[in-house]
């Protein structure tokens, strides 16, 4: 994949519906991101972190993937505290989504996911990555040349995919699983405590 095509275009028409809440939120905050969020942190990573989508008052609004909301206060405070982050910036990590617009309801369709896939695929070069939620699990599978259903998501799984990189799933970092316990601050470190033992294994 030529480096050029692993960011979509500002106003990327593929997904319609999609498309079609970008300009209306154009409209309606003109001070807002409002387009497809870029992969962050460092593109030699030895840690990737595949998301589902941006949240709207998160990352589309600020251009940021998991910046603004309460998934990214969670997600930057375990970065930081195991050495991957410093003042909000991921060190030797990358940090993407699966689908790169805000989807309504934060729900995409399995089509946007597929489409989508393209933009995902070139990011996920590093030994070990993350797939926060089953969604971003199974399309991080997918881009990796894995095969469902065989390699099911739980959380804390781990997943050796054909090439032999390596996959971790956990539950979302949503505001929903972290007020209803479904994930825990415990829980959450753990699967970044099991990346880091599985990247030195690799030779990170």
């Amino acid at each position: 994949m030529d480096a050029p095509s692993l960011e979509p275009h500002r106003d990327c028409p593929l997904c319609p519906r999609l498309a079609s809440l970008r300009e209306q939120l154009r409209v309606e905050q003109r001070d807002w991101w409002n387009a497809p969020v870029p992969a962050l942190g460092d593109p030699q990573a030895w840690l990737a972190i595949v998301g589902l989508a941006p949240g709207k008052h998160g990352a589309n609004r600020t251009g940021r993937a998991f910046t603004g909301d309460a998934s990214g206060d969670l997600l930057f405070a375990t970065l930081a505290k195991f050495g991957l982050a410093e003042a909000g910036e991921p060190k030797g990590v990358l940090i993407v989504n699966a689908v790169r617009c805000l989807p309504p309801g934060n729900r995409p369709e399995p089509l946007e996911i597929r489409t989508c896939r393209q933009f995902l695929s070139g990011h996920l070069s590093a030994p070990v990555t993350i797939a926060l939620g089953q969604i971003a699990h199974q399309s991080a599978v997918k881009a990796m040349g894995g095969r469902l259903p065989k390699t099911r998501f739980a959380h804390l799984a781990e997943h050796r995919m054909p090439d032999g990189r390596i996959l971790i799933d956990s539950y979302h970092c949503s505001r929903y699983n972290q007020n209803t316990n479904r994930l825990t601050v415990e829980m959450f470190e753990a699967v970044f405590a099991r990346a880091i033992a599985l990247g030195k294994q690799e030779g990170r």
